[in-house]
């Protein structure tokens, strides 16, 4: 099988989305298959390259946008021997349906959300911004794909009311790395130094990684510490958070200037993929109070490792969410704070945890590219 993925973003970017084509990419190659990436260039990043048997070429843009417009003479030139192409929402979606039709070829689309009209519900987006997004999405549903595959089955319901026709939609969840997320993994002893070297040995902390993007409901929990400390005094919240977007991480920061809390939170980096399972275990619990989500990869990792989980009971969250939970209200900080102070006083639900297995993703992308360009590939 030769695939070519067309993708906005691929690693080193870091985000969920980046996880899954990044596994399915690689398993893909590992186990014989062509597979070549347009994605756009970042600082520091060759034009070309190969990764793991990922044939990686990279474009030039000056903004995400006009990757949809500029990705489109490199798809063109390499789609011409692939079996099939493989999009994902949003950017890439378009040169990569374009080509598709040019060339005769097959087109898939991974699917993580639609918003719809929750656009203009976002914090920090203003009306025509909002109108914009929901209009380019519109125009990504719309476009006739051979196959939209919808990581939740909340997505897939949202895509089916937007218009997609049921017979080219298919659920397949992303997977989670088990050999990295998993109880057994942990280095009890990191833990113990990860804890002592942040000043949190005998505190109750929870925590919050991740990118501070418009969805992801990152101010609403700042919002929280101040009722979090009066109800749990001796806490703190880890707040492991990327710098992109730029411009709501400086409003995260300025928040918490602004509340006065600065000696409530630990603000650091990101830190490496590798190391984050110990950060996860060294929190007595990881809040996700997202305003919406297709798939969640921060509540399936932290419920993979067992850590109690504080969740906006929204969107794919309820599907993905195993384990010790709260869910809570999205958009109330106070709701966020009870959450909390659940998990303190062990006042959670406790069931059982569910499995996300890369294999089973690879496996069943593997199906739907087999039924899309003929029975010949089954073998």
């Amino acid at each position: 099988m030769n695939v070519l993925f067309v993708l906005e973003y691929y690693p080193p970017h870091v985000g969920g989305v980046e996880t899954l084509f990044e596994n399915i990419c690689t398993g893909l190659a590992t186990t014989g298959h062509s597979v070549s990436v347009v994605t756009s260039s970042l600082r520091g990043t060759k034009d070309f390259e190969i990764v793991n048997g990922v044939r990686i070429y990279r474009v030039h843009v000056p903004n995400r946008y006009l990757f949809t417009l500029l990705a489109i003479p490199k798809v063109y030139w390499l789609a011409r021997e692939v079996d099939l192409i493989h999009t994902t929402t949003y950017n890439g979606a378009f040169p990569a349906w374009f080509v598709s039709k040019l060339r005769g070829k097959k087109c898939v689309i991974t699917v993580h959300e639609i918003l719809g009209s929750y656009w203009k519900d976002l914090a920090g987006m203003g009306w025509f911004s909002a109108r914009l997004h929901r209009l380019l999405e519109k125009l990504v549903v719309l476009l006739p794909f051979d196959k939209y595959v919808c990581v939740s089955r909340y997505t897939c319901n949202s895509l089916r009311k937007a218009g997609a026709r049921n017979e080219k939609l298919e659920v397949i969840y992303n997977g989670v790395d088990s050999g990295l997320f998993s109880p057994e993994k942990v280095d009890v002893e990191r833990v113990k130094r990860i804890r002592r070297s942040l000043g949190l040995d005998s505190r109750f902390v929870y925590t919050y990684y991740g990118r501070p993007g418009i969805s992801k409901g990152v101010e609403y929990l700042v919002q929280s510490v101040p009722l979090i400390t009066r109800k749990i005094p001796d806490s703190k919240l880890l707040l492991i958070l990327a710098n992109d977007p730029a411009n709501r991480f400086e409003s995260i920061k300025k928040m918490i200037v602004d509340l006065n809390i600065e000696d409530r939170i630990i603000l650091i980096d990101p830190v490496p993929r590798i190391e984050l399972p110990d950060y996860i275990a060294a929190s007595d619990c990881v809040v996700v109070p997202s305003l919406s989500e297709g798939f969640g990869y921060t509540a399936a990792e932290a419920c993979a490792i067992g850590k109690p989980v504080v969740a906006s009971n929204v969107a794919s969250l309820p599907e993905i969410v195993s384990g010790r939970y709260v869910f809570v209200r999205p958009r109330e900080p106070r709701a966020i704070a009870e959450g909390v102070a659940k998990v303190y006083k062990g006042n959670i639900e406790d069931k059982g945890k569910k499995v996300f297995s890369w294999k089973e993703c690879i496996e069943k992308y593997l199906h739907v590219y087999q039924e899309m360009v003929g029975e010949e590939y089954n073998q």
